[in-house]
């Protein structure tokens, strides 16, 4: 979606002015730049791309089509949406910038609060739900094309850990510079050093691994999907002078041991994923592609959860078991965390 709001805060990558609505698209006035906008996001990508760049731009990342639609917030994305809700309390009247929306779907679970969202990625997975119910993007994180202040909150979910130092230093300052003053951002990431309890997480791993090995699992997505980890924080004292470097003090920490998580969605959920992808897979027309099967697994699993039947329901109870995660473990310092970051104006630097 490309609504006459987001005139008053998109601005031209190349010269920072604000734009001029052209439809299907968007002009610059000043540069005499002309922006795409007939797929339903706006494109404002700079001129020169920069020489780092996400492995989230491949095809092949997307192969089983999960960013199309969007399903209920289950299992590890509830956790992340529902920790997102108790540290930015969102309201009506908040402006909220998406950074890293991916498909937009935090943006979809977040409509009833009565904010207004706009979403931003490199890469234009977007869903049919949020290309026709947000303002979206296309856009790198490291020159936002948004206006200085325009914003009350942000955040940031599953981004930081794909950035060199210098591209999350970028980052985060550009988040700094369209936050008002005193705003907040939310992100969800991790550090290099793991806390003690980090051995139940690599003990499940160690099982999936095992568990692949004899066909009961397929992780090639998902390992494809971390490939390009740099993990450029070492730890919790590295993240508070990143955050301070970029103008924003750690306000809130919450950390995240997924080791029940991990057992729930990293070998139950792929299990069932991929019996449920095979049978898809049996009854496909012969000259169907390689990922028929998969995609057709998550369409339909998607659909169950969205009629909040028995298969909603399980997964809910699944969820809360998760939720044990965060109570049990959320004092203990682990490498994944939630964390609040409060912007302090230029002043206070």
């Amino acid at each position: 979606m490309i609504s006459p709001s987001l005139f008053t805060t998109a601005r031209c990558p190349e010269c920072v002015t604000a734009l001029t609505p052209q439809p299907p698209g968007a002009a610059c006035p000043s540069c005499h730049r002309v922006f795409d906008g007939s797929r339903g996001y706006l494109d404002l990508r700079p001129i020169a791309a920069f020489a780092e760049q996400t492995k989230y731009l491949d095809d092949a990342l997307h192969i089983d089509a999960r960013h199309e639609t969007v399903a209920p917030p289950l299992l590890g994305s509830k956790i992340r949406n529902d920790r997102l809700r108790a540290f930015l309390a969102l309201a009506p009247g908040d402006r909220v910038v998406d950074l890293g929306c991916g498909s937009g779907r935090t943006m979809i679970w977040n409509r009833d609060t009565g904010a207004s969202f706009t979403g931003i990625d490199i890469s234009a997975f977007f869903s049919k739900d949020a290309l026709d119910s947000c303002d979206l993007l296309l856009g790198d994180l490291r020159r936002l094309p948004l206006a200085d202040k325009a914003f009350t909150k942000a955040w940031s979910l599953d981004v930081l850990e794909h950035l060199s130092p210098q591209a999350l230093h970028d980052m985060l300052s550009e988040a700094s510079r369209v936050l008002a003053d005193h705003g907040v951002m939310f992100v969800y990431t991790h550090v290099r050093k793991n806390g003690p309890l980090a051995v139940g997480v690599r003990l499940v791993n160690r099982l999936a691994d095992g568990l692949e090995r004899i066909g009961l699992l397929d992780l090639r997505t998902e390992r494809l999907r971390k490939s390009d980890h740099l993990n450029p924080i070492a730890d919790h004292e590295d993240l508070r002078r990143v955050a301070a470097d970029a103008g924003f003090d750690v306000e809130r920490i919450t950390y995240y041991t997924p080791i029940i998580g991990a057992f729930m969605e990293n070998i139950l959920a792929r299990m069932v994923e991929q019996r449920l992808a095979r049978r898809a897979t049996a009854s496909a027309p012969p000259t169907a592609d390689a990922g028929a099967g998969i995609r057709a697994a998550r369409a339909n699993a998607k659909t169950r959860l969205r009629k909040r039947g028995g298969v909603y329901w399980a997964t809910r109870a699944v969820t809360g078991l998760m939720y044990l995660d965060v109570l049990l473990w959320g004092r203990f310092t682990s490498g994944p965390f939630f964390a609040r970051l409060r912007k302090r104006p230029r002043r206070d630097r």
